[in-house]
């Protein structure tokens, strides 16, 4: 892909770099910036050329978003963190980010440990993007490495920002599951979210510590973490967690907080499915009272509570009893492009949940073109998208190119890997 040297502004930035607004990242259209989405429309016509030139605009304006990055306002900083965050959301980008993955690592650990707030919560969530977009390997390993303490003492440190410790509870969970290479660290990093939502638990009188709303949420963040990392968890860790986590998981459901009761119940549901994988004749020791609560929160009539509250709770705590009760989970069709995927158990719905989060309207797209969200869910190498196919999904000349483009090279990082297997086993 041939490239071009831009002119930049004075002082070596790039001049009027604008983040990108959520209409930038529709996925319906799949026009994630609207500096090129006029070129876009030209590159229908004018071919190969305007292509490339629409190309090199957008990766100017992504090279500006690192830049900035650095700057001494603080919100310039801010709306170059939000320019990358959007960019790698609803776009794959692996070929210019892994040869700058260092430089965006610096700007992110510079933001998280002199930033404020917002600042530090939306280089948080890059990080987590930044390790979507490199895959599972040693590029997001390094990453991780460099990011992983910082990470962990903001979520630590009472005295932190609370918003930036949400954002890290999240962001930590997503980035161990892509980019830890040691299954001990992870069992670590679950102590950490430990730590946090089992200051939540209902005490053994019944009555629930009293938590600001903030703090649940924190809490919540822990624990949805948590959960995504029992799904990676060994045979005999998850013996470990059953043993003494699953009889105090229900005192979440005590709760004031309906996010808190439904990621509890969420959770409960997932360690019954993990559980009975291991054994089809698990059986749990308190499962009256368990089971009388899950029917409450079902059917729960609370006057005190509000109705969306209520309505979604007893929505998803149908499921959850069904899960726990009868082992039965309700699949949900996830539809991209040309290709669907059967969300049909626990373990893959934490998952999917996981990673929407971090690329929300840009998931479908990633579930076409992200070879490693692709490996993720098994659905193959990314499909090449012909002419009747682009007008069937009425996307641009342009995008297909682009997303064509990640497709190939995905099939041959797969083949290459293959090759490296058949060398030397011994190397995975």
């Amino acid at each position: 892909m041939p490239r071009t040297k831009k002119k930049k502004s004075k002082g070596g930035q790039h001049g009027n770099v604008q983040p990108f607004s959520d209409e930038d990242a529709s996925i319906e259209t799949l026009s994630h910036c609207s500096s090129y989405s006029d070129t876009a429309s030209v590159a229908e016509e004018g071919g190969e050329a305007s292509e490339d030139a629409a190309l090199e605009d957008f990766q100017y304006k992504l090279k500006g978003f690192i830049d900035s990055t650095v700057d001494k306002s603080a919100k310039t900083r801010q709306g170059a963190l939000d320019g990358l965050k959007t960019a790698m959301a609803t776009r794959i980008l692996y070929e210019f980010i892994s040869e700058r993955r260092m430089t965006i690592t610096d700007s992110i650990e510079r933001c998280l440990k002199k930033g404020k707030g917002e600042e530090q919560r939306a280089a948080a969530s890059l990080a987590c993007l930044l390790c979507i977009q490199l895959g599972s390997g040693i590029e997001s390993e390094e990453v991780f490495k460099t990011l992983k303490l910082i990470f962990k003492n903001i979520l630590a440190d009472g005295s932190a920002n609370i918003q930036a410790r949400q954002a890290v509870a999240t962001s930590l969970g997503l980035c161990t599951l892509v980019a830890e290479d040691d299954i001990l660290d992870v069992h670590a990093t679950m102590e950490c979210f430990e730590n946090l939502f089992t200051r939540s638990y209902a005490r053994m009188d019944g009555t629930c510590p009293l938590i600001s709303p903030q703090t649940s949420q924190l809490h919540t963040n822990a624990l949805l973490s948590w959960a995504l990392l029992l799904t990676i968890c060994t045979a005999n860790q998850l013996k470990d967690v059953l043993r003494k986590h699953l009889p105090k998981l229900p005192r979440l459901l005590e709760s004031d907080d309906v996010n808190m009761r439904i990621a509890a119940g969420e959770t409960i549901a997932l360690l019954f499915e993990l559980a009975r994988d291991m054994d089809a004749e698990f059986e749990f020791d308190d499962w009256d009272e368990l089971s009388d609560k899950l029917n409450a929160l079902a059917t729960d009539c609370n006057k005190h509570r509000a109705k969306t509250d209520k309505r979604k709770q007893r929505s998803v705590f149908r499921d959850v009893l069904r899960a726990v009760e009868e082992s039965d989970f309700q699949p949900e069709t996830i539809r991209f492009g040309t290709e669907r995927m059967i969300i049909d158990s626990w373990v893959r719905k934490r998952t999917y949940d996981a990673f929407r989060e971090f690329v929300g309207s840009g998931m479908n797209y990633h579930l076409q073109a992200n070879e490693f969200i692709r490996d993720v869910f098994e659905l193959g190498p990314p499909m090449l998208v012909d002419s009747a196919t682009m007008k069937a999904m009425k996307i641009s000349r342009f995008e297909r190119h682009l997303h064509n483009s990640a497709a190939f090279k995905a099939r041959t990082k797969a083949r290459s890997k293959f090759r490296d297997k058949r060398v030397d086993v011994g190397e995975f």
